[in-house]
């Protein structure tokens, strides 16, 4: 016996769907699971079959014509298959809920589809679908392209992509929330995004940050002004996060401000709680960041002797320094992203 999968439309109508099966019966067909999707054009009937082995593709078009079924597709099944649809969807919502970048992922596999392409550019209308292709927002910013030629997407289908796309987004924005931060000699400190609120704070980290740890994050100029403190804690299409010690004290603050596809990261630690592996965790959290984002890649600029700030940009996989006099660029790639062109694919 094999295993395949078939779908044929019926018109929805009292015992059409019984017709087909029976035709099916007839050659020793056995349904092993069956789901229907109404559509405008009948009542899509989706099955998952075991079937003798001498029975071939046309065979079992033949017996789905018989059975008055009109667009057909047959295809070999595996085992996997065997997964009822609820199953299968609520096993790749478990996966999103720990693992939203998985989301390109987990629409292959719900759709069994041949491509997933995603997009740092918005939907330019509103989400939907064809017969082949399909478009969702990704909830962390830009759309993903869904592509099938065979079968056809039906509104059920459409909605169950929505449906991961939803729990995407609350994973996402469930990150966006505080975590804590365990450093090597047993502190805890809290990592969160910045808001308005935090300006006062921030300015008090400047105010007992040093003028040599002010000059590497702001490449000798001194603490910024109010205004542009205020910019840098809500900074366009960007992202700031901050690390709170157990009083309350910002201590440090790591910034991803957008300059088209690029980003730019820089990253102010208090003295005392410098190399103590903070700023390695906050680049981390902006680089996860930028690849749920629009961002092709990020840009950190530093003093050429701040040994330290190049060291962990290293460790974060930072490409070749470039040097300009006292300053060095580099740049960091965006992890999980395939560069297409000036598209960006999820592999299937």
């Amino acid at each position: 016996m094999a295993l395949w999968r078939i779908r044929a439309t019926v018109d929805d109508r009292p015992g059409y769907l019984s017709v087909l099966t029976a035709s099916l019966a007839l050659r020793s067909v056995n349904i092993l699971a069956v789901q229907v999707h109404t559509t405008e054009a009948g009542a899509v009937d989706d099955f998952l079959v075991d079937a003798p082995d001498t029975l071939t593709e046309s065979d079992l078009l033949a017996a789905i014509a018989r059975g008055r079924g009109r667009n057909a597709f047959v295809a070999r099944a595996e085992a996997e298959g065997l997964a009822d649809q609820p199953t299968r969807a609520l096993a790749l919502a478990g996966r999103l809920v720990h693992d939203p970048d998985a989301l390109g992922e987990a629409l292959v596999a719900l759709l069994d589809a041949a491509e997933v392409r995603w997009r740092p550019e918005p939907l330019p209308g509103r989400p939907g679908y064809t017969d082949s292709r399909m478009m969702l927002a990704d909830p962390a910013g830009g759309s993903y392209e869904v592509l099938r030629e065979q079968p056809s997407f039906t509104p059920a289908e459409y909605a169950r992509a929505q449906a991961l796309v939803e729990v995407a987004g609350s994973a996402v924005r469930r990150e966006d929330e505080q975590t804590m931060l365990l450093l090597p000699d047993g502190a805890e400190l809290t990592l969160r995004p910045a808001t308005p609120d935090d300006a006062e704070a921030v300015s008090e980290l400047h105010e007992r940050s040093s003028a040599a740890t002010l000059r590497s994050r702001y490449l000798g100029g001194g603490a910024p002004s109010e205004a542009r403190l205020r910019r840098l804690l809500e900074p366009d299409r960007g992202r700031t996060l901050l690390a709170i010690d157990d009083r309350g004290r910002v201590v440090a603050m790591a910034n991803l401000l957008a300059e088209g596809d690029l980003g730019e990261v820089a990253v102010l630690i208090e003295d005392g709680w410098q190399r103590r592996g903070i700023g390695t965790a906050l680049m981390r959290r902006l680089l996860a960041y930028a690849g749920r984002g629009r961002f092709a890649a990020l840009v950190a600029h530093a003093a050429a002797d701040n040994v330290a700030m190049l060291r962990t940009l290293r460790r974060l996989g930072a490409g070749p320094a470039e040097r300009d006099g006292a300053m060095v660029s580099v740049t960091l790639p965006v992890p999980g992203r395939e560069q297409v062109g000036d598209e960006t694919r999820v592999a299937s």
